[in-house]
C-alpha cells in the first residue's frame, strides 16, 4: 500500500496520543480503506471483530486536534460483512466516560441497536460490551456513538455487507466515500456558543453591497423577515467558519485520490457522517448513476448532482472514459466550504476545483407559506411538485396517484391558502396559529408554525433550484425489488418538527427530550402512516432506529425504502412503515439538534397501541 509523506508525519503523533489519554497503538493512523490511492480495502470481517474506543491526535491538512474515536482512526476502520452471516462485535471502552456503538440502518434486536438509556445501559469505562445479532441485509451503512457528543469528534466508520446471492449492481471497482465535518473547537464549545448568540457561526449573512447590487433580498423582503425574526442566510448552524469538511479523513488540500481505469464502472459508495452538514455532491464532467439509496437498491437514476443528508447513504456508479482527472465535490449547503478529493487513472493527479457557488436563500416556501401562487416572496416561482403519479409508465394503475395524493393532502385543521398576498402582521399571525397544530405545546422553544406546509419530495434541496443540470430528488427513487410488506396503513399520525434558532432548542411537538414526553406508542406488526411536518427553516434529516420505512410516493408495491428522510424546511414528508417490538430511538441527526432535545421513541408492544 502506497504511503503519503503526511501518513508518515502521523506516525510522530504516537507519543502526543498518550499525552490525550488514547489507547490505540495505531493513533493518528488512516485506516487503510481510507488511504489515498489505496490499491483495496482492507477491512475488519469475519464473525468475531474487536473494536476500542479512544483518543488520540487527529491531524487534518497539516494541523493536529483531538479526536474520540475507534481503533485509533478517523474514520473508523471499515467493517465488511456478508448477509447471512452472524457477527459479534466487542466494544471495549478506553474512555473516561461512557461510550455506545449505534449500527445505522442494521435491522436487529433492539437490545443491540446501542442508544444507551434506551435500548441497553451504554459501556462503562474500563468495560467491554458484545453485540451479537444475525446479518439479514446487504447494503452501504456505517456505525457511530450514541453518547453526548463523541461523533462529532471522530467516532464513525462505514459498515458495507455484502450480498447473500450476485449483486444487481455490475461494476468493476469501488471505493468507499466517507464525507464529515471536523472541527478543532470541542463540540461542547460549539453547542454552548450556539445557544449564547443566534448565527454565532454565520459569516454569510446580507450585507448593504448585496442589496444594492441585487445579489440579496429586497428592501421591502428584508423589513418582513426582520419582523418575523428570521435570517434567510441561517442555512447552517455550524458552517465552513468552523468546519473542515472531510472525505475518508483527508481535508480539501489532501488531494484524496480514488483510482479508476478508463472505461470501469466505478462504485462509489457515499456515507454522510458529517455532525452537522448536508452536502451537494457532484462529478463535473460525469454522470452519477444512482443504484441505492440508504443501502437499498433502487431502480437506476442518472443525474448530475444529488443532496445527501446527514446519517444517509447512497451507491452510485460512474463510468469516466478519459484518461484524466476529476474533481469529486461534496459542497456544503450553505456553500461555506466543500470536501475535495480526485478520481484519476493515477496517483498524484489533481483536477481544477470548481469555485464555490452562490450562497442560498431561505425563502416564503421555507417558512412554509409559499406565496407563489400570487407573486410573494423571495424566489417564488418554484412550484410545489403535483400531486400526481410520477411515475405513470410503470403500470401502476391509480394506486401511485392515490397514494400520492393522500401524502400532499392537507394536515387536517390547516387553513386554506390565501387568495391574496398579507401583510406582515398576517405573516406573524399565520406563524403563530397553534390551532393549524394541536399537539404542539406552545413555549419559548416553538418560533413558528408553518401556515401551509407542502410535500417537497419533488423538489431539489436548498440551492439547487436553479443550478441548470439534473438533481436527484426523492421523488425519482423507487424500489428495485418489490416492498415485503404492501399491507395499506391502519392509521395515520402527524409528528411537528419544532424549534427556535435564536434560542437553539429544538423538539418534537413543541417538546425536547429532556422534558420527558411520553414516547410515541404502537402495535407490533402494526402498519402506520407517519406524516413530518417542518415548522422550522431549516432541513432536518429525520432518523428512525431499526425500521426502513417507504416514502408514499411511487407505485404500490415499489415504494422506496430509507432509514433516514431529509424533511425540508416549512414542508412535510409522508412515509409507511410496519413496527418492530422493542424502543427505537428516532430523532433529528443534526447531532446538536438531537443534543438540544429533538430526540424521541418509537416504543412498539404487543397488544393496542396507545
Amino acid at each position: 500500500m502506497r504511503a503519503r509523506a503526511s501518513d508518515l508525519d502521523r506516525r510522530k503523533l504516537l507519543k502526543g496520543a498518550a499525552a490525550l489519554g488514547g489507547g490505540a497503538a495505531l493513533a493518528g493512523l488512516l485506516p487503510g480503506w481510507a488511504q489515498s490511492a489505496a490499491a483495496g480495502l482492507p477491512a475488519l470481517t469475519g464473525e468475531d471483530i474487536r473494536l476500542t474506543a479512544g483518543h488520540f491526535p487527529h491531524r487534518v491538512e497539516g494541523r493536529v486536534g483531538h479526536a474520540v474515536g475507534i481503533n485509533g482512526t478517523v474514520p473508523a476502520p471499515l467493517i465488511r460483512l456478508k448477509e447471512g452471516q452472524n457477527v459479534r462485535l466487542h466494544l471495549t471502552n478506553n474512555l473516561a466516560e461512557d461510550t455506545s456503538i449505534h449500527w445505522h440502518g442494521l435491522l436487529l434486536p433492539f437490545e443491540m441497536d446501542g442508544v444507551p438509556g434506551v435500548a441497553f445501559p451504554g459501556v462503562r469505562p474500563g468495560e467491554t460490551f458484545t453485540y451479537e445479532f444475525p446479518v439479514i441485509q446487504s447494503g452501504t451503512y456505517w456505525y457511530h456513538s450514541h453518547s453526548g457528543l463523541q461523533e462529532p469528534m471522530g467516532h464513525y466508520g462505514p459498515i458495507i455487507i455484502d450480498p447473500a446471492g450476485p449483486d444487481p449492481v455490475a461494476y468493476d471497482r469501488e471505493h468507499v466515500v466517507v464525507l464529515s465535518d471536523f472541527s478543532f473547537v470541542h463540540p461542547h464549545t460549539i453547542f454552548r456558543r450556539m445557544k449564547a448568540q443566534g448565527g454565532v457561526f454565520n459569516f454569510q449573512k446580507q450585507t448593504v453591497a448585496g442589496l444594492l447590487a441585487g445579489r440579496d433580498q429586497t428592501l421591502a423582503e428584508r423589513l418582513e423577515w426582520a419582523k418575523m425574526r428570521m435570517d434567510p442566510t441561517d442555512i447552517s448552524d455550524v458552517t465552513g467558519a468552523v468546519y473542515t469538511y472531510l472525505i475518508n479523513g483527508h481535508g480539501p488540500a489532501d488531494n484524496w485520490t480514488a483510482l479508476f481505469r478508463p472505461g470501469e464502472r466505478v462504485r462509489l459508495r457515499f456515507i454522510n457522517a458529517a455532525a452537522q452538514t448536508i452536502f451537494n455532491v457532484r462529478i463535473p464532467g460525469l454522470k452519477l448513476t444512482i443504484v441505492a439509496a440508504d443501502g437499498q437498491d433502487v431502480r437506476p437514476v442518472a443525474v448530475d448532482e444529488f443532496q445527501i443528508g446527514n446519517a444517509e447513504t447512497y451507491d452510485v456508479i460512474v463510468t469516466p472514459a478519459d484518461d484524466r482527472a476529476f474533481a469529486l465535490v461534496a459542497e456544503a449547503v450553505d456553500r461555506s466550504g466543500m470536501a475535495l478529493a480526485t478520481l484519476a487513472p493515477r496517483a498524484g493527479m489533481r483536477a481544477e476545483a470548481p469555485p464555490l457557488r452562490e450562497r442560498p436563500l431561505g425563502t416564503m416556501k421555507d417558512m412554509g407559506m409559499d406565496m407563489s401562487a400570487h407573486g410573494g416572496g423571495h424566489g417564488a416561482g418554484h412550484a410545489a411538485p403535483a400531486a400526481a403519479d410520477p411515475h405513470a409508465g410503470h403500470g401502476s394503475g391509480g394506486h401511485a396517484g392515490h397514494a400520492m395524493a393522500a401524502a400532499a393532502a392537507p394536515v387536517p385543521g390547516m387553513a386554506p391558502p390565501r387568495v391574496r398576498g398579507s401583510d406582515v402582521m398576517g405573516h406573524e399571525m399565520d406563524m403563530l396559529d397553534f390551532s393549524k397544530a394541536p399537539q404542539v405545546e406552545p413555549g419559548p422553544g416553538v418560533q413558528s408554525i408553518a401556515p401551509m406546509p407542502q410535500d417537497r419530495t419533488g423538489e431539489p434541496g436548498q440551492g439547487l433550484e436553479s443550478v441548470g443540470h439534473r438533481v436527484l430528488v426523492y421523488t425519482d427513487l423507487e424500489a428495485l425489488h418489490p416492498n415485503p410488506d404492501t399491507r395499506p396503513p391502519e392509521r395515520a399520525l402527524e409528528i411537528r418538527l419544532t424549534g427556535n434558532m435564536e434560542r437553539f432548542m429544538w423538539g418534537f411537538d413543541g417538546k425536547k427530550y429532556s422534558d420527558g414526553p411520553p414516547p410515541y406508542t404502537f402495535r407490533t406488526g402494526e402498519r402506520v402512516r407517519v406524516t413530518l411536518v417542518n415548522d422550522t427553516m431549516m432541513t432536518h434529516p429525520i432518523h428512525l432506529h431499526g425500521h426502513f420505512f417507504e416514502l408514499v410516493h411511487a407505485p404500490v408495491g415499489r415504494l422506496p425504502r430509507k432509514h433516514t428522510v431529509n424533511v425540508a424546511p416549512g414542508g412535510k414528508v409522508t412515509f409507511d412503515f410496519t413496527a418492530e417490538a422493542g424502543d427505537w430511538a428516532f430523532h433529528c441527526h443534526m447531532m446538536f439538534h438531537m443534543h438540544a432535545g429533538m430526540f424521541q421513541v418509537f416504543a412498539v408492544r404487543d397488544g393496542a397501541a396507545a
